[in-house]
């Protein structure tokens, strides 16, 4: 309707009002105004915003910046804290032991000679350290029998704390004292004591040393301590010992209560009220092992970031400054994009039409017009005007496409969904859908998206491509729903299609089976073939489940070595038993992968059906799950169907893991030693350490009731290391009863191997009890030495450099030959006790294992036979000049406390079965 503007002839030029149908032009001013802001709300906060995202972006970097810088300083402080705290722990606990050692050698002498020991002169002809510390001799009385340190005047001890304690406990070893006077010197003093027995075992006295607390800090240079850092020297329940700050050493502690340190080691950041100068500080400790210490590390947070804080204080000053240059900015700006959009509005009031057609580059618009029967009914629409773009997109040219009716454009078959299209936007004034173009392609895309607006008794359609943008969101939906390495769907696409598959089964009254697929053994060929040969048996695996299953049938990769298959339409439960028949058959073939050939792996199987076994997705998989835990715990390679009486299994295997991993934690286990001799004398070679755990309520568990599930879960790890830290330990504690020196080798599985930290591991715990590396032999299985990957031999030469030897055990049961040991530098061939069975049961047996022996000398590889239990196989190994033997024939494993009989003894063979 054309508008019309009229004068008011009562009002003068200077206070012209007009009147628009009525409505005063104030209120339509008003009106606009509103229009004007909420069309333009946009681009008039687009300064604002911007500036406020530099801001944000500014104060962002800025900020992002100070604190990369401040947690590199605390990382750096943190890395110094853990260096201290570690270097003066080594220090003290070699300080410790050397004490240790004196008292050991002590009470070793007072058994040889109650009563005769001679401090005096042992500290005169050096064994003890002079002017470091003192040794004192107390009878059981209490009197003073020697001491290094002159005592003009009898002295008691009878009445101490720690004399009484050791009197009435014969097994608390080196107990540690907090600081105390001495009552010969008046001097603060730190005590390190030990019991003192005759030779039946009872109470005859307590050896002690003293030291100055000074000595313990003088280990640790102080030049380096900044203001307001320490390290100090505590017992574990909490008094200090000694502390040292900068070049001054002094007895009070620093903190104003005890921070209670759990862990034997760690880390934290203390606030100034944990400290009686009241600076916030990095603390670090160690707890020192075997001894009731604890070493401390710390410093002062004001000193580390004082640096920092003046750079922060800059750095906020330049932000704050360019905060305000960008708000005056965006005023400027905002001002500017004002003016030109209330200048764009006044000609947007007429192109209101034409910004339909404009209001994308790559949409088709169209003016439709409705066509009317005789009746009046509307029959078709007709395009009575469209731009280019709209021509293009549906094949033809302005001028061809402009007049035709919708009907001559589309098929029978389509055309009333288009015509239904129309009267819903005839209907509703506005109305958008997307659609995707049938077979005969009216439109040249995949899918549109279509959007009408009614306008006078016609309708604006605009149409846009969308195909790019539908296939990239297919693509997504399918990357979300497949299995990157096998291709197959994935545990995501499952989650979507196992309830549908439920509700189709429920609909029409069939069966569904979930298959759950587990490969047995596929950790061993991540472990010794490397991952990539694990990926590769793994899509060989899905190739196989794939070729094994009906076209509507679906298999599922969920994830590491575990797969599912859906059986829909299942008649009887036999035909899902076949399938999982054929499954195991299947993947029982061997693999080839890569170059290698007969790599072997088996399923195991858990099946669930709908409705008995559940009548939810998460029931189905949960159920099947439990079915293939008791497949595997039932031999592997084989299938179970769910029953109700498998969940309380699961339970229990869940238990026993969490049995294995406290005891790991309370530290249950024990070693035996099993010996190895000359075959040819009996004398006694080396040891095998075997673990053993020592249950509270069962009692000796063997290793193969908890090696399995250790292996299966990964605390083989954490066992392994403990092994050889108590490996280590039995090899001091022989060392210090003067037994003769006899090695040790320990077993290292898998992935305690391919891990890479068995070397880390070893130097440790050497280095903590000052072990010969002579007397440490690592006893690994075939699989790790010939796995695939360039790290393995590397790993054994970082092995080999620390000096123990290289054993493989249970050789003959893998895949290995003498030439690759060869190249790997092996010390020793321990042949599976399989091969010394058969020495005597056959010609082959014999023949095989002269074989072995032959080029192990030849490779100069020295041969052990494990498993020797008769008269017969010794002599046998006798005559092939086998190098050593190991097995019952010999001795069984043995407790550490009957071994040091069997190193006096040296030769073990029975007397009648010797041979020279």
């Amino acid at each position: 309707m054309p508008l019309r503007v009229l004068r008011h002839p009562s009002v003068g030029i200077g206070s012209t009002e007009f009147c628009l149908h009525g409505t005063t032009y104030a209120v339509r001013k008003q009106m606009w105004n509103r229009r004007f802001l909420r069309r333009h709300a946009r681009p008039l906060l687009l300064w604002p915003v911007i500036a406020s995202l530099i801001v944000l972006v500014l104060w962002g970097v800025a900020l992002t910046h100070l604190q990369n810088d401040k947690d590199a300083l605390t990382a750096q402080a943190e890395q110094l804290a853990h260096a201290r705290v570690n270097g003066y722990a080594e220090q003290i606990n070699r300080t410790v032991a050397h004490i240790d050692q004196a008292t050991l050698l002590v009470n070793h002498l007072w058994m040889e000679e109650p009563g005769g020991v001679n401090l005096e002169k042992l500290y005169v002809d050096g064994v003890f350290p002079k002017e470091q510390f003192h040794v004192t001799i107390a009878n059981d009385l209490g009197d003073v029998l020697g001491s290094t340190l002159p005592t003009p005047d009898p002295v008691n001890f009878s009445t101490y704390g720690w004399y009484q304690a050791h009197k009435t406990n014969a097994g608390l070893g080196l107990l540690v004292d907090g600081t105390a006077l001495s009552v010969r010197t008046g001097k603060p003093v730190i005590r390190f004591s030990r019991r003192l027995d005759d030779l039946a075992g009872s109470f005859a006295g307590v050896t002690w040393v003293t030291v100055d607390p000074a000595f313990l800090t003088t280990l640790y240079d102080g030049r380096d301590l900044g203001e307001g850092e320490f390290i100090s020297l505590q017992l574990k329940n909490g008094p200090l010992l000694a502390s040292k700050t900068g070049g001054a050493v002094t007895l009070n502690s620093v903190f104003r209560s005890d921070l209670g340190f759990t862990s034997a080691a760690g880390l934290s950041h203390e606030p100034g009220e944990r400290f009686h100068d009241g600076q916030a500080r990095i603390v670090a400790w160690k707890k020192l092992s075997p001894y009731p210490l604890i070493t401390v590390a710390a410093l002062a947070k004001p000193h580390i970031y004082a640096a920092h804080n003046e750079a922060a204080a800059d750095t906020q000053r330049w932000a704050l400054a360019a905060t305000l240059l960008l708000i005056v900015l965006a005023m400027v700006g905002t001002g500017y994009a004002a003016r030109l959009a209330w200048r764009k509005e006044q000609d947007m009031e007429t192109r209101s039409i034409f910004q339909l057609a404009v209001d994308a580059a790559r949409e088709g618009f169209y003016m439709v017009r409705p066509c009317y029967s005789e009746q009046g009914a509307i029959t078709d629409y007709e395009i009575v005007d469209c731009n280019e773009r709209g021509a293009e997109l549906m094949g033809f040219t302005k001028d061809q496409l402009l007049g035709k009716c919708f009907r001559a454009l589309c098929s029978s078959e389509h055309f009333p969904s288009t015509f239904s299209f129309f009267e819903r936007g005839m209907r509703e004034g506005f109305f958008e859908d997307e659609m995707r173009v049938p077979s005969e392609r009216f439109f040249k895309a995949d899918w549109v998206q279509r959007r009408l607006v009614r306008s006078g008794s016609g309708l604006a359609m605009t149409i846009r491509d969308i195909s790019e943008s539908k296939a990239h969101e297919q693509a997504l939906t399918s990357i979300a729903n497949t299995d990157a390495l096998t291709g197959l769907p994935n545990r995501h696409w499952l989650t979507h299609y196992l309830p549908s598959a439920i509700n189709h089964a429920a609909h029409y009254h069939t069966n569904l089976a979930v298959l759950f697929i587990d490969l047995d053994n596929f950790k061993n060929i991540n472990d010794t073939l490397g991952h990539a040969a694990g990926d590769e048996l793994l899509r060989a695996a899905a190739a196989r489940l794939g070729a094994l299953v009906r076209a509507n049938d679906k298999v599922v990769r969920l994830g590491g070595d575990e797969f599912t298959i859906i059986l829909e339409q299942v008649h009887k439960l036999d035909d899902v038993a076949h399938v999982a028949q054929m499954i195991v058959e299947s993947l029982g073939e061997p693999f080839k992968l890569g170059n290698a050939s007969g790599n072997r792996v088996r399923a195991s199987i858990g099946i669930s059906v709908y409705p008995q076994d559940g009548t939810t997705d998460d029931a189905l998989l949960k159920h099947a799950d439990i079915a293939m835990y008791s497949a595997k715990a039932a031999g592997k390679g084989r299938f179970h169907f769910y029953q109700s009486q498998l969940s309380e299994y699961l339970l229990m295997r869940v238990s026993r893991e969490e049995a294995l991993r406290q005891a790991i934690e309370r530290d249950e286990f024990v070693l035996y030693y099993q010996p190895r001799v000359d075959a040819a004398t009996g004398k006694l070679c080396s040891m095998e350490a075997l673990v053993r755990w020592i249950h509270p309520e069962r009692g000796l568990i063997p290793p193969s009731e908890f090696i399995p599930v250790a292996e299966e879960t990964g605390l083989i790890v954490q066992l392994g290391e403990q092994v050889i830290a108590k490996t280590c330990a039995q090899l001091a504690i022989w060392r210090a009863q003067g037994l003769p020196p006899v090695p040790l080798s320990v077993n290292v599985s898998a992935l305690q191997f391919n891990q890479g930290k068995v070397r880390e591991v070893l130097a440790q715990y050497m280095a903590r009890y000052h072990i010969d590396p002579a007397l440490i032999g690592i006893e690994l299985t075939e699989s790790c030495m010939v796995a695939d990957g360039a790290n393995v031999p590397l790993e054994l030469n970082a092995i080999r450099k620390l000096g123990v030897k290289l054993l493989i055990d249970d050789f003959g049961t893998g895949y290995s030959s003498l030439s690759q040991l060869q190249e790997l530098d092996v010390d020793v061939l321990k042949v599976d006790r399989a091969f010394t069975k058969k020495l005597s049961q056959s010609q082959q047996g014999l023949a095989f294992f002269k074989a072995i022996v032959s080029m192990a000398q030849a490779l100069d590889i020295e041969v052990v036979a494990e498993g020797v239990e008769t008269a017969e196989q010794l002599r046998l190994l006798q005559t092939l000049a086998c190098s050593e033997v190991q097995g019952h024939y010999v001795s069984r494993p043995l407790p550490a406390d009957e071994v040091p009989a069997l190193m006096r003894q040296r030769f073990l063979f029975p007397h009648l079965q010797a041979v020279g």
